[in-house]
C-alpha cells in the first residue's frame, strides 16, 4: 500500500452521504497516513444516510467557502442519492471539482457521486463506473459507462456500490500514491 504521510486529502460532501462511502475511504486514507478533511457547504455537523434511515453525524473540518483546491493533493466523493444531487446545484461544489479534474489531481467518486462529475461537463470520453441507474446520464455528459467493481482512468477512480469498497480504498490510495496525472 502507498504511503500517504505527505498528502491531504478533501472529502466533499453534504447532508445525506451514504455513511459507509465516507466512513471506509476515510478509515483507509488515515491508516495509509494522510491527512483527511471533511469539506461541505455546512457548518458543524452533517448527518449521514444510513442504508434505510438517518446514520451518524460527522465534524465538517472545513466549510466548503474557506477550502482551496490547491490545498488538496486528491478529491473522494462519496454517494448517497441526497448527498451529490445537493451538491451539483452548489457553484462552489462544482468549481471545486473542476479544479481537481481541471490539474489532474486523483479524484475518487463511489456510487451517486459520479453526479458531480456530470455538472463539470469535464467527463467527456473518459471511462468510469457508478450506480447503475446513473449510466444513462454518464453517457449522456460524453462518458464511457462500464460495469466494474472499480474503474481507473488517468487518475479518476470510480465504483458502483457500496460492496466495491474495498478495490475503491485500494486503488484512491494507489492513484493518491502516484499523484498528479498528466
Amino acid at each position: 500500500m502507498a504511503n500517504l504521510n505527505n498528502r491531504k486529502v478533501a472529502i466533499l460532501t453534504e447532508e445525506g452521504f451514504e455513511q459507509v462511502e465516507l466512513t471506509s475511504p476515510k478509515e483507509a486514507l488515515l491508516a495509509a497516513g494522510a491527512t483527511v478533511h471533511i469539506i461541505s457547504p455546512q457548518s458543524g455537523k452533517i448527518k449521514a444516510w444510513d442504508k434505510d434511515k438517518w446514520g451518524i453525524e460527522v465534524d465538517v473540518d472545513v466549510v466548503l467557502t474557506d477550502a482551496s483546491p490547491d490545498d488538496y493533493d486528491a478529491l473522494v466523493l462519496p454517494g448517497g442519492v441526497l448527498n451529490p444531487d445537493k451538491l451539483r446545484q452548489n457553484k462552489d461544489a462544482v468549481a471545486f471539482v473542476s479544479a481537481f479534474l481541471d490539474e489532474g489531481k486523483p479524484l475518487a467518486a463511489i456510487c451517486h457521486g459520479p453526479q458531480m462529475l456530470i455538472e463539470t461537463g469535464m467527463i467527456s470520453g473518459r471511462r468510469l463506473t457508478s450506480y447503475p441507474s446513473l449510466q444513462t446520464d454518464l453517457k449522456n455528459a460524453g462518458a464511457e459507462w462500464v460495469d466494474e467493481e472499480v474503474v481507473v482512468d488517468n487518475g479518476l477512480v470510480t465504483s458502483r456500490t457500496p460492496a466495491d469498497l474495498d478495490a475503491f480504498n485500494r486503488k484512491t490510495i494507489e492513484e493518491i500514491g502516484e499523484g498528479v496525472h498528466e
